[in-house]
Formats: structure tokens, sequence, C-alpha cells
């Protein structure tokens, strides 16, 4: 299912850069052509947790100078001393077909994953303290074969991802309050870390204030199950995992759902037909409508991407149809916009002050059971 959803999402961002007229006039096999790597897959030397004592492996951690993740908008100021720590697994930032899997010192995939990280894990730093590492993550182009080297290099990033989250476990101590979270393909990596890791030990489950895997559909009925947290079902529940995909109307998610329908969910069934986790953002609550007077704050990015302004009452959402979150009329947020009105790239931004409100909330409820 990662590749193939991946595939699907990486088909409607090559539409944005390339345009549409060209991939109706060669479709995959231009994309293949321009993003797929033609390098053999290279087995790597596995990076350890003890490698990620150094700050150097990280975007993001407290003592990091110039931490991408406390950068706020105007009238904001992140927490003096947060209980919480989280560990944000960031989306693909790197486009190259040089290699299968990003370099850790490649600038420009660096570069574009610091400015994810101001836009998205920032809405985490009033409740706490953010942890983003770097890892190789699995080239875009990765995402648009069924070859093995693709899925050889989704397995790499996951194992980095794996032993970061050990290093981050050692170092925030054990008794600690953690937040998880991620977008896209790092929404893919901690769906399979809740599976691995948080499924099969409780005293890390029962330590988890939430898991937000955002950007990446779950099965209610093929996946949940596996992940170890149940959904969120209140707005004041800790330990339950939050998940959305955004798409303004009219909606049209055809090709996400025609390469979804085709895989088969953890427990071995196929996902056709099958609900899809939404939890509204603005209600913290499944399957929910709000409009956008519930709308703390939306960040609209500069046209330089280099500052946000934050808006609040702009854009309302509502869970519908198999369970993707619709927000009315599509806001003005830039040109990253996928074809079918698909916001992926701002699931985040759309809700930030939301997503800042409801980590501090599931935080105090945890702290209060």
């Amino acid at each position: 299912m990662a590749r193939k959803f991946l595939y699907a999402v990486a088909v409607l961002i090559v539409l944005v850069i390339a345009g549409a007229f060209a991939y109706r006039l060669y479709g995959t096999q231009l994309l293949r052509l321009a993003l797929v790597p033609r390098e053999t897959f290279r087995a790597e030397r596995p990076i350890d947790a003890a490698a990620y004592a150094d700050r150097a492996m990280w975007i993001a951690r407290p003592d990091i100078t110039d931490n991408p993740t406390l950068w706020v908008p105007a009238g904001y100021t992140p927490g003096k001393t947060p209980e919480a720590a989280v560990f944000f697994i960031h989306p693909t930032s790197y486009l190259a077909r040089d290699h299968w899997n990003a370099p850790l010192g490649d600038k420009e995939a660096n570069d574009r994953a610091a400015l994810f990280l101001r836009g998205q894990a920032s809405a985490f730093n009033e409740a706490a303290q953010v942890w983003a590492p770097r890892y190789r993550q699995a080239t875009f182009g990765a995402f648009l074969t069924d070859i093995a080297d693709a899925q050889k290099a989704l397995d790499l990033a996951y194992r980095d991802v794996s032993a970061a989250f050990d290093a981050f476990l050692t170092q925030v101590g054990p008794d600690r309050p953690i937040i998880l979270a991620g977008h896209s393909q790092g929404a893919l990596h901690l769906e399979r870390l809740l599976r691995d890791r948080v499924a099969k030990d409780p005293a890390l489950a029962k330590r988890t204030v939430a898991a937000y895997v955002i950007g990446w559909p779950i099965s209610k009925t093929a996946d949940l199950g596996a992940l170890g947290l149940p959904a969120c079902a209140a707005a004041d529940q800790p330990g339950c995992i939050l998940s959305w995909e955004s798409f303004a109307e009219p909606a049209d998610p055809s090709l996400i759902l025609d390469t979804y329908d085709a895989t088969t969910g953890f427990d071995g069934h196929p996902r056709i037909n099958t609900p899809i986790l939404c939890i509204n953002p603005l209600t913290g609550t499944p399957d929910a409508a709000a409009p956008a007077a519930a709308n703390l704050g939306t960040l609209y990015p500069s046209a330089d991407l280099s500052s946000a302004t934050i808006l609040a009452g702009r854009v309302p959402a509502r869970c519908a149809g198999r369970g993707f979150l619709l927000i009315g009329e599509p806001p003005n947020l830039g040109s990253y916009v996928l074809p079918g009105n698909n916001y992926h790239v701002y699931d985040y931004s759309l809700f930030w002050a939301n997503v800042r409100m409801d980590a501090v909330r599931r935080l105090a409820a945890f702290d209060d059971r």
C-alpha cells in the first residue's frame, strides 16, 4: 500500500510541477523518465541509535541553533518549558534521481525539510520540544515504480527513522510524555513505527499523548487495529490517533482511491470500500463537521515562503464520503494545490492553530488521567 498510495500522491504533485497537458500526453512514462533513479539500489551501512547522539543528525531538537520548529506567526510564542517531547518525521524533500535514498548532507533536501518543519512541526512547540531527525528518505521517484529497489529505499529510510526514535527515547528519558507526528512519507514511517513499536510495547503506548498520522490514509477496519492506539473519539482524549487528508470542493479523490482500493490492509483483508479514518482537526473528533468560525488560524504563506500570516475563521472542515476532510471553497494558500482540489501540501497549515490547541488539550488530559 505504501508504494501505491505515494505513487498517487507523486503523480498529483508532478502534475503541478510538469503540467497536466504533458502528463496527459506522456503519462507515467514521462514521470518515470524524469524522476525514477537509474542506478541500482545501493545497500548502505545501517545507522544505529548511537549516531543520533550527534546534533548534526537532527534538523530540529532543543539544543540546535536556528531550530526551524521554533518559528511561530505573529501573536504566538513557543512554550518556555514544554512538558512533552514530539518526534516528528518530515515529508519527502529529496526530489533528485541521483540516488534511491537522500544523502544525509544534501543541502537542497535539508533546506526543503526545514521549510516543511516551520509550517508543520511548529504547531507543536507550545506543548512539546520538537525532535525531527535527518533520515535517508526515499527519493520522490521511488513512489513511481513497482521495482524492488523502491521498496528497499523505503525500508532503508524506515530503519533510519527507527534508529532515531530509539535515540529520541533515550535522550528525553523514560517518563516524559511523548507526541508522535509526521506527514506524507513521514506519516507512512510513523504508521509503521506505531505498528512495529508502540503496538508491541504497552509502556510506550501508555506514555504517548497522541499520534498525528497526517496526509496518509488509515483504514478503520483493515489497519487501525494493528497500530497500538485507538482512533481519537473525543477532543480531550489522550493516547489516540488523529488522521486526515484535505480536499477543497468539488473534491475528486479518485486517483487516491483507485490505488488505495487495490491494496491489502494490515489485517490481510482488502482495503477496497473500507472507511478511512477522519478526525476533524477543528473539533478533535471523528467524522465531524465544523464551520469556518471554529478555525482558530490558518497559515497563509508569503510568495517566497519565507514567512506566513495566520488568519482565523477562514476555512471550515467536514469529514465526508469514505473519510476525506472537505474544506469548502478552495482557499488561496499558494500554487501547490494538487489536481482534484487536493490540499495535501497544506494538511497542517490549514489548521495550524487548532493542531496547536489540540496538542495542548490532549497533554492536559494526559496529565489528569
